[in-house]
């Protein structure tokens, strides 16, 4: 009753059957709206974690921007079902983006009905979600008005990662800094190189553009038959490189092994996805981007998988304190498991220019 009482803030004209949660995301609590008649639409409820994402207003305001462009671009096209191609964002009675109930902040959208997600990665669907994303960018890459604002603050930014680690050893809050001492000087020892993006931005030859930030192929939504409706979970949708997008797939799909993997022999990059993915951004993507964003995709996979190597080693060091652990050393071996993955990449980098340079 007190999910209803919160549905019934926002412009629904329906009646409320029941809220029920829906997805298992770690971020923000969510869940379905049913309404009557059956005919009429449902709606995704969710929770904002205002922890995270301590500016609601602009990370609403951004999504609200990001969509209604992408609906421009698509009706252009001569797009049709445009409600399922892109979120729709149905404002609270008082005009707002959000609804605020004194101590949480909600949303709700439309549910695209018959829609699916996948969270196993073939080729195939790489390609597909390659070719969505490199589109997802491309529509955006001309949005006009003043820049998106940074829904999390400095959340790839290269830098700032390592002075979070450099802190982190410092104080040496938890007493573990002598069992990870060879990782700390490995991941310092190649702080310079991995920072090369922003230093290219500062020197005006790596532009930052639009960039969803958590490119996963279940932040995607297909039909039911298995056809790309739409790009979800817009929360992190900010300023950033094109490779940190293109990068953070790589490091997610194209690991053989999970992303804190106990068997490190498990850990390796998949070649096949790599080239799967690549074929189809390119095919999106590189009627925008400029010679230098197609050179440094590969050095992306690098970047993003050194920056989650760091951010996973900074909070075992601190004791803890950012990621939900299952046990004690759980972020010492996501720590192993990503670095593994990591010097993967580095065996295959050559390998991966050439595909770039042939594509």
């Amino acid at each position: 009753m007190e999910l209803i009482k919160i549905v019934s803030q926002f412009s629904v004209p329906e009646e409320i059957q029941e809220v029920a949660p829906l997805g298992t995301g770690l971020i923000n609590d969510t869940y379905k709206v049913k309404t009557l008649p059956e005919s009429a639409p449902d709606y995704v409820l969710q929770r904002i974690n205002h922890y995270v994402f301590r500016d609601v207003a602009l990370m609403q305001n951004n999504i609200q921007r990001v969509t209604d462009h992408i609906r421009k671009k698509l009706k252009e096209r001569g797009e049709t079902n445009l409600e399922r191609k892109t979120l729709t964002i149905i404002p609270a009675r008082d005009g707002k983006l959000f609804y605020f109930d004194g101590e949480n902040y909600w949303r709700l959208t439309l549910f695209i009905k018959d829609s699916q997600s996948f969270e196993q990665v073939t080729p195939a669907l790489a390609n597909q979600t390659g070719a969505a994303f490199g589109d997802f960018q491309y529509m955006l890459s001309d949005l006009p008005g003043e820049p998106l604002g940074e829904s999390i603050p400095n959340f790839h930014n290269m830098p700032f990662r390592l002075e979070e680690l450099k802190e982190a050893i410092q104080k040496n809050a938890a007493g573990r800094l002598e069992k990870v001492q060879s990782i700390v000087d490995e991941l310092l020892g190649r702080a310079e190189d991995m920072c090369k993006a922003e230093r290219l931005h500062a020197e005006g030859k790596l532009p930052k553009r639009i960039a969803h930030c958590d490119t996963k192929v279940n932040n995607m939504l297909f039909d039911r038959e298995g056809k790309f409706l739409c790009v979800i979970d817009l929360d992190t949708t900010m300023p950033g490189f094109v490779l940190s997008d293109f990068g953070d797939f790589i490091r997610t799909a194209a690991n053989t092994g999970a992303e804190d993997d106990e068997d490190l022999s498990r850990v390796g990059v998949n070649m096949d996805i790599f080239r799967a993915f690549t074929q189809g951004y390119l095919q999106s993507a590189r009627a925008f981007l400029t010679p230098m964003e197609i050179e440094l995709l590969p050095y992306g996979a690098q970047l993003l998988t050194y920056m989650q190597t760091v951010r996973f080693l900074t909070d075992y060091i601190n004791g803890d304190t950012y990621y939900k652990t299952k046990y004690p050393e759980h972020n010492y071996q996501r720590t192993l498991a990503q670095l593994t993955l990591l010097h993967s990449i580095d065996s295959h980098m050559e390998e991966m220019n050439k595909f770039i340079k042939e594509n």
